[in-house]
């Protein structure tokens, strides 16, 4: 028989140097909560604590939410367990749990990217900024017309990464 452990208390990883994820957390901050999230800064020396086995550096890429009996949720699926745990915004993850729901949230998930992506660029591009832009191939954007659009992060080996 497969048991599965109810989900008492989520763990939100966001990261702090982030504006809108800064803007999210207290957002869920003041949201009436069915579940308990604790808001941690992702790579944090406590989140290294309690969190050894997780990729720390990928939480500082994409949402991380980590439930009281291990389960770990990246990307669209953490946003809909996260709003699975708030009392006004429980229906609404459940729309978004549904296939077509799920495109739309990873489409909220790929622009909050892209956002960040044009927040952390700011400097290096001189002044870029959120609109104006299309989605290109060498920003690491790729769609796909059965998919829609992706984001896979360009590698370091031309040495243009971002250091942390």
């Amino acid at each position: 028989m497969n048991a599965i452990a109810p989900v008492r208390r989520l763990t939100v990883l966001y990261d702090a140097e982030c504006s809108l994820c800064a803007f999210l957390r207290d957002w869920l901050r003041r949201q009436p909560q069915l579940v308990p999230l604790e808001l941690v800064p992702a790579a944090s020396e406590e989140a290294r604590r309690r969190f050894p086995g997780l990729d720390h550096g990928a939480t500082l890429d994409e949402i991380t939410v980590i439930g009281d009996a291990g389960q770990v949720y990246r990307g669209p699926a953490a946003w809909v367990v996260t709003l699975w745990a708030l009392r006004e915004h429980r229906p609404l993850a459940h729309r978004l749990s549904t296939p077509a729901g799920a495109r739309l949230a990873k489409g909220a998930v790929l622009a909050a990217a892209k956002w960040r992506g044009a927040q952390a660029h700011r400097g290096q591009r001189g002044g870029a900024q959120w609109g104006g832009r299309g989605y290109r191939r060498a920003d690491g954007w790729s769609y796909d017309p059965d998919s829609g659009w992706s984001y896979s992060p360009p590698g370091c080996a031309d040495g243009t990464c971002a250091p942390r």
